[in-house]
């Protein structure tokens, strides 16, 4: 991980990430949601075949004491500190009843190949300048992500089972001769068998959906999202070259045909007749 938020996954693959905010559109008019739609489906297209993208959707137990202190309203000591107290107060009792304490958070990570730093930065910075202004147009808030901001989503992501505080800094690597990745690990990973693993002291499973309706429901990621309980869910996304796109429709209306001729020459050969499918010959 670089300060300015380019993550080195591979020799010749380099990310960065931007975290965005929700827009109101289960609430919308039905025109509005079209406009929406269409603006999302315009932002999609704007992703070649060269960039690789995910989209992630965080929901993660928060530190108690850290929302404690973000509801907390300073006094101003300007005669209306009793009324700031009182409301601190009602913020604080509903906050010991709640049982969920999740903080959900969403980003965009791309990615491209190169051959090093140098050559794979200039773009990054030009795609994610134009992710910005897709998202402004669409009327959501997006901020660029740093590289230490990265390093504490994933602090967070891996260290679920308790409420640790991260603590890094650049200038700790050259001396103690660690990487970014010693400040994140978590304490343990355990994989036994199927899709359940333990990642310190915290159970968890991976699940993947693969999707053969062929009308999706705009409320399918919400009510996934709806779920009290801590969960990541992960789309990736990957753009096909418009060329391979065709050639790999045809290609399967080839091999639907040819199925189907076969099918039709094993009912000649059972004694159907082709023509009146109800009868044999």
């Amino acid at each position: 991980m670089f300060p300015d938020g380019i993550c080195r996954v591979t020799d010749t693959f380099y990310t960065k990430t931007v975290q965005f905010q929700d827009i109101n559109y289960q609430l919308s008019q039905n025109e509005d949601k079209t406009a929406i739609f269409e603006g999302w489906s315009d932002f999609l297209n704007y992703f070649d075949s060269s960039i690789r993208f995910q989209l992630s959707f965080l929901n993660l137990s928060a530190a108690q004491d850290g929302f404690s202190r973000n509801i907390v309203i300073p006094l101003q000591e300007d005669g209306f500190d009793d009324v700031r107290q009182e409301y601190s107060d009602m913020l604080q009792n509903q906050l010991s009843k709640g049982n969920n304490g999740l903080a959900k958070t969403k980003y965009l990570t791309f990615g491209i190949d190169g051959e090093n730093i140098r050559t794979a930065k200039p773009r990054l910075e030009r795609i994610e300048t134009d992710i910005l202004n897709n998202f402004k147009r669409l009327g959501v808030t997006a901020t660029p992500m740093s590289g230490a901001d990265r390093l504490r989503l994933f602090h967070a992501i891996f260290h679920m089972d308790g409420q640790e505080t991260f603590r890094f800094s650049w200038d700790w690597l050259a001396p103690s001769g660690l990487s970014t990745k010693d400040f994140i690990a978590p304490s343990s990973f355990e994989f036994r068998n199927g899709r359940m693993f333990r990642m310190g002291k915290k159970f968890g499973a991976a699940s993947f959906v693969q999707i053969m309706a062929p009308e999706l429901n705009d409320r399918m990621l919400a009510d996934f999202l709806d779920m009290e309980s801590s969960q990541i869910v992960n789309l990736h996304i990957q753009s096909v070259d418009q060329v391979n796109a065709i050639k790999t429709v045809k290609r399967k209306i080839t091999d639907l045909d040819r199925a189907k001729i076969e099918e039709q020459k094993k009912a000649v050969r059972a004694g159907y007749d082709m023509l009146r499918p109800d009868r044999v010959k």
